[in-house]
């Protein structure tokens, strides 16, 4: 479904296969889907001050637009069986960066991100899940579907931070 399903439209996870994505890889791309709907909602209207807003010490939400994609990013790449490059790097260090663009050029990003992490998804074969995968300069032990898993969660994990921040800068409501 698109990101413009209506409300009664069920979930994700509830509206059959995604399209060209192993059968093992569908919880990654509802996953993946679900953080592209939940996201820009949660922050639809407003102000470019609540994206730089850090509630009790908490991450602002124009960092979590930034590392949302920029995780998964990386860890796709290591799925991939490569190291990062020197822009992913880059843009690792700009994650932090207390900055936001405007909101929706900000929110356009995130949103191109996850799409593209969909389409990397498509690539990973069925085959490849088991490999070991060595992740970050320690070379640490996983597998293809440890990190697209990994991926996945910690998506989710962040898009849970992006909806409670959003209400907080609110004042609570919506």
């Amino acid at each position: 479904m698109s990101e413009t399903r209506k409300a009664h439209a069920p979930e994700p996870w509830l509206s059959g296969p995604v399209e060209g994505i192993e059968p093992w890889l569908q919880p990654v791309a509802h996953a993946l889907q679900q953080v592209r709907e939940a996201v820009p909602r949660a922050v639809s209207g407003l102000a470019k001050e609540a994206f730089l807003a850090r509630p009790g010490g908490a991450a602002s939400l124009a960092f979590h637009l930034r590392h949302i994609p920029g995780s998964i990013d990386r860890l796709m790449t290591y799925a991939g069986g490569a190291s990062l490059d020197e822009a992913q790097k880059a843009a690792l260090a700009a994650e932090k960066q207390e900055a936001a663009n405007d909101p929706e050029a900000l929110v356009a990003s995130f949103e191109r991100g996850i799409s593209e992490a969909l389409e990397r998804l498509r690539r990973f074969p069925a085959a490849s899940l088991l490999e070991p995968r060595a992740v970050g300069r320690a070379g640490l032990p996983s597998t293809v579907l440890g990190l697209l898993f990994h991926a996945a969660e910690h998506a989710q994990r962040h898009t849970g931070q992006v909806i409670a921040t959003a209400k907080v800068v609110r004042g609570g409501a919506g």
